[in-house]
């Protein structure tokens, strides 16, 4: 929920966050933009409002966010997760430390079942070891290009998936690859591979030659804003400029970020 202005609240008011109501009640002896957050007869904590940049601040912490649902998800939080954010810092590290790491990135010509316009895997020193347009053979959809902005034209001459395919292997074989949505960039790789080589058992034997991770889970635990209504952590969109090498940079940053004690 986006309020632009937080001191024009009622001192009494609700807000149903992930269709579960919240109680807010400003204190009597203030006139500030500050209110006590009920879920029912639970007192989750204080909620502060900051002038001119409606950020709210929890009141057991500095903590800010830009949306009061998301302060609320925060106050929500489960007992464990302290312990669980820490096994995630644990979890990057160790990831960092594998000097195979690459981060890889596909854009693709939809949001569902697409094919490859753009791929790319970024080392974990910041070196590029594959950034190439695809031409996959296909139409690309109109919300993927206003999301990448990779057009039919800048694809039209681009070499096709299975002329990329040697030089794609030689970069990612016996690496650990991670990705934002390991499942979605993994299985347009299955589906440029089965379509190249004919046969799905050859599409996971190739993918099998590399170890897969996934940073979406671990960055939406670290994060750490609850969801009542899906019992777990709410997933984050990661952001970025969604062009593949970027991306790729802006995920290890990412998870350098979740790697800080």
């Amino acid at each position: 929920m986006t309020i632009t202005d937080p001191a024009a609240l009622e001192d009494l008011f609700t807000l149903e966050v992930d269709e579960r109501a919240v109680q807010f009640v400003r204190p009597s002896d203030t006139n500030r933009p500050d209110w006590a957050a009920y879920d029912g007869d639970q007192f989750l904590g204080m909620i502060y409002a900051e002038a001119g940049e409606a950020l709210w601040r929890l009141g057991s912490s500095q903590e800010r966010h830009r949306q009061l649902d998301d302060a609320v998800r925060a106050l929500r939080r489960p007992s464990s997760w302290p312990h669980e954010r820490a096994q995630v810092s644990n979890w990057a590290r160790r990831l960092l430390a594998d000097e195979s790491l690459a981060a890889v990135d596909i854009e693709t010509t939809g949001l569902g079942k697409a094919w490859a316009v753009q791929i790319a895997a970024v080392a974990r020193n910041g070196a590029v070891l594959f950034n190439e347009y695809v031409n996959p053979l296909a139409e690309i959809d109109k919300a993927a290009i206003a999301i990448h902005k990779i057009t039919p034209e800048q694809v039209a001459a681009a070499a096709t998936f299975g002329e990329l395919l040697p030089a794609l292997t030689e970069a990612l074989h016996g690496r650990t690859c991670v990705a934002y949505n390991m499942a979605f960039d993994r299985d347009c790789f299955a589906r440029e591979l089965t379509r190249h080589h004919g046969s799905a058992d050859v599409a996971e034997q190739w993918l099998d030659s590399c170890r897969w991770r996934d940073a979406m889970e671990p960055y939406a635990v670290w994060k750490g804003l609850w969801s009542v209504k899906r019992g777990r952590y709410r997933r984050q969109k990661l952001g970025g400029p969604h062009n593949a090498v970027e991306d790729c940079r802006f995920l290890l940053t990412k998870i350098e970020q979740m790697a800080s004690r």
